[in-house]
């Protein structure tokens, strides 16, 4: 079954649908989350996330509701760091999580080469982050990306090229030359 015939299902009250195809995107919209909230605010999120799906279903456009699932966390996530901030113009593009809260991905151990790429992540503005996270880590298109960032492709393309030179920059500043190498080696492409 496609998401979309899932979705059906689940809304006309066919339980198993709901559980396939939460099934079939928790991972992905888990990891979204929780890599910047930990799991305490995380599973809320998730949570509102999914149900924000199901209500949505009629606006969902053609059968991407993984990228669907992953905008609606990104409008979720600003949201709830918007409440945290009291700021309702939070700046995703300038804001970064340590700027926000120190969490888990700000507390890494900076020392460690396989945690150091997570914290020159969580040192860039959160537009940044996203958008670098939902192409290496979730392994999205150009043309997904726009879709969950809401913005158009050449602009993914650009920041994604801004990102990477900016978290390069955050590499070179929290470790030694060779271990900066080396987390800049997983960047390549």
């Amino acid at each position: 079954m496609t998401d979309l015939e899932l979705l059906s299902a689940w809304r006309a009250g066919d339980a198993r649908a709901g559980e396939q195809l939460v099934a079939r995107h928790w991972g992905v919209v888990s990891r979204f989350v929780r890599g910047k909230l930990g799991d305490d605010d995380g599973a809320d999120l998730i949570a509102q996330t999914f149900l924000a799906c199901v209500e949505a279903k009629d606006r969902i456009a053609g059968d991407d509701v993984r990228c669907y699932l992953l905008a609606t966390a990104r409008r979720r996530l600003a949201d709830h760091w918007r409440r945290r901030a009291r700021a309702p113009e939070l700046d995703l593009a300038r804001s970064s999580l340590a700027d926000l809260q120190p969490g888990p991905a700000t507390q890494l151990d900076r020392l460690q080469r396989t945690e150091l790429l997570r914290e020159g992540l969580a040192r860039i503005p959160l537009d940044d982050q996203l958008a670098l996270e939902l192409q290496y880590f979730e392994g999205l298109s150009t043309a997904e990306i726009a879709s969950v960032l809401d913005i158009p492709e050449n602009t993914v393309r650009s920041r994604l090229s801004r990102a990477r030179d900016k978290l390069r920059a955050q590499l070179a500043a929290l470790a030694t030359p060779d271990d900066a190498a080396l987390a800049d080696s997983q960047l390549d492409r």
